[in-house]
């Protein structure tokens, strides 16, 4: 089976042609996903579905609309490709505005400056620090957003205030205190949406999901969604309503390995429990990868899989490279332009588990413009790992593998809180490894892990020890 000038491969071929209900790829990195799933658009409208009964979901605005492209351009088609919240806004006919991102934001800066003070915590909230109220209103946003995004209603929040009560003895006031600042807080943001009209990106999905389960007469034969693992629950109980109403099949696609945002409420079990959730659905594998070697993915797939929660995979590549991960030890942090002055530059990825880290490791000697830096007229683009996904290089530098609270891993502790209202992970940093594992598939050659000689991260010391990764002083 071909698609444009590509040939999908038997593992590939298999999944486009298969007729099942309910399907799960499971995918490694680099394997293919978007060729399968134009396969799949192409075998399902050669049987005599029409274009305007596929749905295609992708995650990300620029990601759909890449898709779109691709199946315009390589079958020919044109197939409906949303992200979620698009296909929220179209069953909802646009008849609400949109709040804005800062909406929320806004509402609890509000609160704190005026309707504090007929509060009872009032004087409390007078002995915090600024650093203090700004942790606490980001964290207030942070519990409204997953209470949300994880299906919680007003009536949820009794329910884990009596939990919280409890659970926690007199001392431990802070629980209590919060929930009580919050309840105010979703009641007035809530109101004020209400008031005005408008939607967020949470409430889009719910009030879509609602409206499908009161009356849906759109006919739906096929849903295809793209990067299933990072699915959160008001997303895939829409998808789930549309597939009880229409009885649509599903495909669905992703790696368990990638999956990186549960702080945005995003839930793996969704991906891990797929068989339980759909009795008659099928799993299948993607497993070969056209991006990394064999030796990258042996270290790459071996590490995520210590953790055995996630799926096993059988990984495998024809490409063939000698030591592709090598580790960098420096002492001085602008000893970054050393290590620039021996490598291929060609396509090159420099990697960050923070926004800023590059700052650190860099002087006036580096010319930036739009995430592209020059350096003695080479160029090289530096983002987080998170913002890379889906990315590939030739090859890929990951600064900061220190031993630090802001190091990689991310030593940054969950709030307590946080645990009632998303599904608590008991593997050690569970994200962080997944999150490493998306950094490292990245090259299409090697990986340099940039360490600090005197501060080395205990992921640095696993790939040591258990997988005899080479070093090196700069």
């Amino acid at each position: 089976m071909t698609v444009g000038k590509y040939k999908l491969d038997k593992s590939q071929e298999a999944i486009a042609k298969d007729n099942a209900e309910c399907i799960l790829v499971i995918a490694g990195a680099g394997s293919g996903k978007t060729l399968t799933i134009l396969g799949k658009i192409k075998h399902i409208i050669d049987i005599g579905i029409k274009e305007n009964e596929v749905i295609c979901i992708s995650f990300t605005k620029a990601s759909s609309l890449s898709l779109k492209e691709k199946i315009r351009d390589e079958l020919g088609l044109n197939i409906n490709v949303y992200t979620f919240h698009k296909l929220a806004l179209n069953i909802l006919n646009n008849k609400y505005r949109i709040a804005d991102s800062k909406t929320l934001n806004y509402i609890v800066d509000e609160f704190f400056n005026e309707d504090i003070k007929k509060h009872k915590l009032y004087k409390k909230i007078l002995k915090y620090s600024e650093d203090e109220l700004y942790h606490l209103k980001q964290l207030i946003e942070t519990f409204i957003h997953l209470f949300k995004t994880n299906n919680y209603t007003l009536q949820d929040f009794n329910k884990i205030y009596k939990k919280v009560n409890r659970l926690f003895n007199r001392s431990k006031k802070f629980e209590k205190e919060f929930l009580i600042l919050t309840l105010n807080i979703y009641l007035k943001y809530q109101k004020y949406l209400k008031d005005n009209n408008e939607i967020d990106f949470d409430d889009m999905l719910i009030y879509a999901t609602k409206k499908v389960n009161e009356s849906f007469d759109k006919k739906i034969k096929y849903i295809i969604i793209d990067e299933y693992q990072d699915t959160s629950l008001v997303r895939f109980n829409l998808i789930k309503s549309i597939i009880d109403k229409t009885n649509s099949k599903l495909l669905v696609v992703g790696d368990d390995f990638q999956s990186i945002y549960r702080f945005t409420g995003c839930d793996i079990n969704l991906f891990l429990n797929f068989k339980k959730i759909f009795k008659k659905a099928k799993i299948m594998y993607i497993e070969n990868t056209y991006r990394n070697s064999q030796e990258l993915i042996d270290i790459a797939g071996s590490f995520v899989m210590k953790n055995k929660h996630q799926l096993k995979k059988n990984l495998k590549s024809n490409k063939h490279l000698k030591d592709p991960v090598e580790i960098i030890y420096y002492k001085d942090k602008l000893e970054f332009k050393k290590l620039l002055d021996s490598i291929d530059m060609n396509d090159l990825l420099v990697l960050g588990r923070n926004n800023n880290d590059i700052n650190d490791f860099i002087d006036d000697s580096f010319k930036y413009k739009n995430y592209i830096y020059s350096y003695k007229d080479n160029k090289f683009k530096y983002m987080t790992v998170h913002k890379s996904k889906g990315l590939e290089s030739n090859n890929v530098v990951i600064l900061n593998m220190s031993n630090n609270i802001l190091g990689f891993p991310s030593q940054i502790k969950e709030e307590k809180i946080l645990k009632y209202i998303t599904k608590y992970e008991k593997y050690p940093f569970s994200e962080e490894r997944r999150l490493f594992y998306v950094a490292l598939t990245r090259s299409k050659n090697k990986v340099y892990l940039f360490t600090p000689i005197n501060n080395e991260s205990i992921f640095i010391k696993e790939l040591k020890e258990k997988y005899k990764v080479k070093s090196r002083i700069i």
